[in-house]
């Protein structure tokens, strides 16, 4: 993994990482809503995780969210995507022959590596101990010239501390049967209140859709409750003549 030129030909299927591009906020990617065939990221480790960040970073400058002031571009932290995107391949377990997957949605990237958490490692304690489940290759691509990582246990800590000083949520941790999902999602830390009447500071009205869209609440009913709130606060009022799926909201006058 790290002197070969194509350790895949030697690992296949447990080396690599795939990149895929799904436009879709769904919980799942479907194979309609991919953007183009996955691409497969080969290599050196070294090289292979350099290459990783920067497709990653060049596919996330396609991506748009409705914001304030309408379509903005979507920003993740450099230092989240370089960080996760080490850790899942440094930390892998590589006698599992799959691969690593980076799956881009409009709203979230998901980093999937093959493996359970390692040793006494838990998702309540992951950001405060360390332990290695490949020590020599953390311990050897270390000395190389700008290493991808430091050795010194606190990627993690750098990931979550991009994110929250962009004051978008932290990432989650999720462990499944026989991997670790990590799923970075583009929500902001705001209120959802605080997030409708910044919109309509900006624009006339908003619907139950945008508002979903805006804050990442799912449910209809559970969006309808904030909209019911800030009603109730005497901030905000229904769009006169407009009702069922065309209703809206706007700021009280």
């Amino acid at each position: 993994m790290l002197f070969s030129e194509e350790p895949q030909a030697i690992l296949p299927k447990r080396s690599a990482v795939k990149i895929y591009r799904y436009k879709t906020k769904e919980e799942a990617g479907q194979r309609e809503t991919l953007a183009f065939d996955p691409l497969t990221i080969e290599g050196a480790i070294y090289d292979l995780i350099h290459t990783s960040v920067d497709k990653t970073k060049e596919l996330v400058e396609d991506v748009k969210k409705l914001g304030a002031k309408g379509l903005e571009d979507v920003a993740y932290p450099e230092e989240t995507l370089h960080e996760i995107l080490t850790n899942a391949v440094l930390h892998r377990d590589y006698s599992i022959p799959v691969d690593v997957h980076i799956r881009i949605f409009d709203n979230r990237i998901e980093v999937e590596n093959p493996g359970k958490l390692p040793g006494h490692i838990t998702r309540k304690n992951i950001l405060d101990e360390q332990f290695a489940r490949n020590p020599k290759l953390v311990r050897l691509i270390n000395k190389f010239p700008n290493p991808p990582n430091k050795d010194i246990g606190e990627g993690l800590n750098a990931a979550f501390d991009a994110m929250r000083n962009l004051r978008l949520k932290d990432p989650e941790i999720i462990e499944k049967d026989n991997s670790v999902l990590i799923v970075i999602s583009h929500q902001s830390l705001a209120s959802p209140e605080d997030t409708v009447v910044e919109y309509l500071d900006n624009n006339n009205e908003i619907t139950n859709r945008m508002g979903r869209e805006l804050t990442g609440i799912k449910s209809e009913n559970s969006m309808k409750g904030v909209f019911i709130r800030l009603n109730k606060r005497d901030i905000i009022e229904p769009v006169p003549g407009k009702s069922g799926f065309a209703s809206a909201w706007q700021k009280k006058r």
